[in-house]
Parts: structure tokens; C-alpha cells; sequence
């Protein structure tokens, strides 16, 4: 090897170490920073630069490596919308929000996420959180997993619920049944019971119960927002195994004033009333109990339970705060006490995590050596867990990155060594000609 080959060398040396200071340093830096993963640089022995092994070794570069696949320790933040992977996989997000653009698509393990001024998830990054948007009927439908064509930004500010009209209602309680005989007193108690209209409102039904002069028998009167329906006597058996059951359904008026209308089915215990609130009439179904079966409504001695009402159907609602499961599934909690599913969160998965090229915002990019990537549900096959929360956090180890900055530094400083040698024993070889 030549003197000007050994001074090369040591320049290659410095080179090499100053690109591996420059990984450590950024470690350090980013030893807080949450999904941040580890870099450094392997140190590569290069050929000789004249392509003769006589020549002796030319010296070493620098090849920078990561260890995206090495996996961070979660802590808790009890914020809902910090996310935290366990296992593998990656969220999706992109620069903008509603991007098209699939060169605009990055992965991240940075879970730091909060909603915007326009309801959209975003993290520390400025990077908005990707997922596959559910139906109203809560139903994905086929996405395609093997492409980002599918994905739309998270948003959960806009999501409103459409109230669902009731269509039938199941009444149980008690009523007291010394009330009833030729000593009543002919209280009336009185239930109201909320149902929703076609266009999501509430309006109330109100049931009246009036004791009879008979034993155990008493007449049900159903109105609605006010306006009679319709009454019903309903007597109660006061023996057998059917004790305070319903025994028998008499009397049936109808006061109601078309389009309004009541019926009433004695053999199921089924009132059906329509109602006259819009262009179609609303019709709804309550079920007191069928005569001598288990029973809604019961009588016996002792003091009235109001009625309390099974329903379907429900009001409008605005979005009041949202839920993410171990799936990814995002969660819609109305204030109309609904609970719908809005998004899912898919994990984008690849073969080789390692191979992801790192991009601005602690995110990376595929590349032909991480290979091609497949969105993932949470928790099936390979693909981690979501935990809400929890903040991964960098898998950078402190007294790890300073052992090696003095290794580090010792060998830039031996490089440098080497270049101050030769360059004395270049004075001395120019001296020789004196």
C-alpha cells in the first residue's frame, strides 16, 4: 500500500465515523420522540481503488441501517386518541387531508393523535390517520387491502346519526291490586313513555291506568301527545299459576279520529295504535302480554311501578366523543345514547420492515426492499393489536447510544492519527532529496 493509499484510507475512516456520529446524534435527539426507531450506520470494508488486491484494502464506508422491526415500550396517557401498536404493523397517513395521491401515503408508528379544527385525526407530525370508512348499516364491504384507493381521513366531527322511527314498544310494571273492587279509590296513575317519529324527534305516549269497581280489573287508556286513542279493560287473574298475569282483554273503544287509529288484538295482549304526526301516519305495536302467559304488565298487592317501556327506534343524535378498540374499530358515541361503528383502522403490513425508507414526520415510505404492503385488520393474522391510551414509545436506549459514541469517537480520533502520520512521513520522504 502506498502512502497516498494509507491517507485515503484514513479519510474513508473519518468519513465512515462521521457518518455514524451523525446517527448517534440523532438517536440521542430523538430518544423522547414516540414510534421513533434506531439508526446506525454498519461499517463496510471497500475494495481496493486500483481493482488489485496487492494494493492493499482502500478502507471502509458507512451503510446506514434501521431497526424499524425492534418495537418500542408502550406507556399509558390516558388520552382516547393516542394510539399504540403491539406487535407488527404500521398506521397509514397522509400529508394532506382526503388525499388521492398514493405517493402521498407514509407509514408511521407515531400514535399521537388529536382532532383538528375540522375533526380530523392528526398527530404531533401534522400527518392525518387513514382508515376504511363504515356504512350506515355498520357494514365495511369489500376494500381493497392491497392499495391505499379505499382509505379516507378519520374524521369525527361530522358524523350525525338519523333518528329511526319506533315502530314497537313492550310495557311491563305493576299496579297495585287492593286498588281494584268496590272500594276503589279510582286513582289513576299515569306512565308517559317517549317514541321517535320517521324524521328522528320525540314526542310522548301516555298510558293511564283507572282502577275498576270489579276485582282485578282495569281499564288502560293510550293516548299520544295529548290526543286520545283508544281504551282497553284489561282484568288480571287472581289465582293459579297465572296469578297476576293478565287473564282477559274486553271493552275495546276506539277514540281516535282518522287518519289516527287504535286496534287491539285480545288474544296476544298487542295494542296497535297509528298516529298522526306526518304525511304518513306513524304506526306503533305495545305489548302488554299475551292472557295467561308470562306476562308485560302484572298485578299484585303492594305499591305501583310505573310502567317501564322496551323500545326500538331512536332520535337524532350529534357525535359526543368516540371509542377505538383492540381491532382498530372506531366507535361513535351520540347523545342520543346511540353507539355506532364509523371507521376501522387498518395496520399496514410488509415483509421486511427494515427495508422501509424513512421520510420527514417519523414516517416511512415502501421500497423494493421492504416489500409490497397489505392492510391488515388489528388482530388477525400477523397484525398487532391497537391499544387506545398509549403512546409507543422510541426504541432508542440511551446508555447504548453513549457506549457507542466513545467507540465511535476513539476510531474517528485513530483515523485522524492516521493522517497526521502519513503526512509526517510524506515531510520526511520530500526531505530525502536535500
Amino acid at each position: 500500500m502506498s502512502i497516498s493509499n494509507a491517507m485515503q484510507t484514513g479519510v474513508s475512516g473519518l468519513l465512515a465515523n462521521s457518518s455514524a456520529v451523525g446517527h448517534i446524534s440523532s438517536n440521542i435527539a430523538n430518544a423522547n420522540t414516540d414510534g421513533y426507531r434506531r439508526t446506525f450506520a454498519q461499517m463496510v470494508t471497500t475494495a481496493p481503488s486500483s481493482g488489485n488486491e496487492a494494493a492493499g484494502t482502500a478502507g471502509v464506508r458507512a451503510a446506514s441501517r434501521s431497526e424499524i422491526s425492534v418495537e418500542g415500550t408502550p406507556r399509558t396517557t390516558g388520552i382516547d386518541s393516542d394510539l399504540a401498536i403491539s406487535g407488527e404493523g404500521f398506521f397509514v397517513v397522509t400529508q394532506n387531508a382526503n388525499e388521492t395521491e398514493a405517493s402521498n401515503f407514509a407509514l408511521t408508528r407515531a400514535g399521537s393523535f388529536t382532532v383538528d379544527q375540522d375533526g380530523n385525526l392528526r398527530n404531533a407530525a401534522g400527518l392525518y390517520l387513514s382508515g376504511f370508512e363504515y356504512d350506515e348499516m355498520g357494514l365495511l364491504g369489500a376494500v381493497d387491502r392491497t392499495s391505499f384507493n379505499d382509505l379516507t381521513t378519520v374524521n369525527v366531527s361530522s358524523a350525525v346519526i338519523n333518528g329511526e322511527a319506533t315502530t314497537a314498544i313492550s310495557a311491563s310494571g305493576n299496579l297495585p291490586a287492593q286498588q281494584t273492587g268496590a272500594t276503589s279509590t279510582q286513582e289513576t296513575f299515569v306512565t308517559s313513555q317517549e317514541y321517535y317519529t320517521a324524521l328522528g324527534g320525540a314526542e310522548m305516549l301516555e298510558f293511564a291506568w283507572t282502577p275498576s269497581t270489579t276485582p282485578n280489573q282495569w281499564q288502560l287508556e293510550l293516548s299520544a301527545e295529548g290526543t286520545a286513542l283508544g281504551s282497553v279493560d284489561v282484568t288480571f287473574a287472581d289465582s293459579g299459576a297465572t296469578a297476576g298475569s293478565p287473564a282477559s282483554y274486553t271493552n275495546v273503544t276506539s277514540t281516535a279520529t282518522a287518519p289516527a287509529a287504535f286496534a287491539f288484538d285480545a288474544t296476544t295482549g298487542t295494542a296497535t295504535l297509528t298516529i298522526n304526526n306526518g304525511t304518513t301516519p306513524q304506526q306503533v305495536t305495545i305489548e302488554l302480554g299475551a292472557p295467561g302467559t308470562n306476562p308485560g304488565m302484572t298485578q299484585f298487592a303492594g305499591d305501583y311501578t310505573p310502567v317501564e317501556s322496551t323500545l326500538d327506534g331512536f332520535e337524532s343524535g350529534q357525535l359526543v366523543r368516540f371509542e377505538i378498540d383492540e381491532s382498530g374499530d372506531l366507535y361513535g358515541v351520540f347523545d342520543n345514547s346511540a353507539r355506532r361503528l364509523l371507521y376501522n383502522i387498518p395496520l399496514a403490513e410488509v415483509t421486511n420492515p427494515d427495508g422501509l425508507r424513512q421520510v420527514d414526520g417519523n414516517a416511512y415510505i415502501p421500497t423494493q426492499s421492504s416489500g409490497d404492503f397489505q392492510l391488515n385488520t388489528a388482530g388477525t393474522g400477523t397484525a398487532g393489536s391497537i391499544t387506545a391510551g398509549a403512546l409507543e414509545a422510541s426504541n432508542v436506549e440511551l446508555a447504548e447510544e453513549l457506549t457507542m459514541l466513545i467507540q465511535t469517537q476513539r476510531a474517528y480520533s485513530s483515523n485522524a492519527k492516521i493522517i497526521t502520520t502519513v503526512d509526517q512521513m510524506m515531510e520526511e520522504t520530500t526531505a530525502l532529496k536535500r
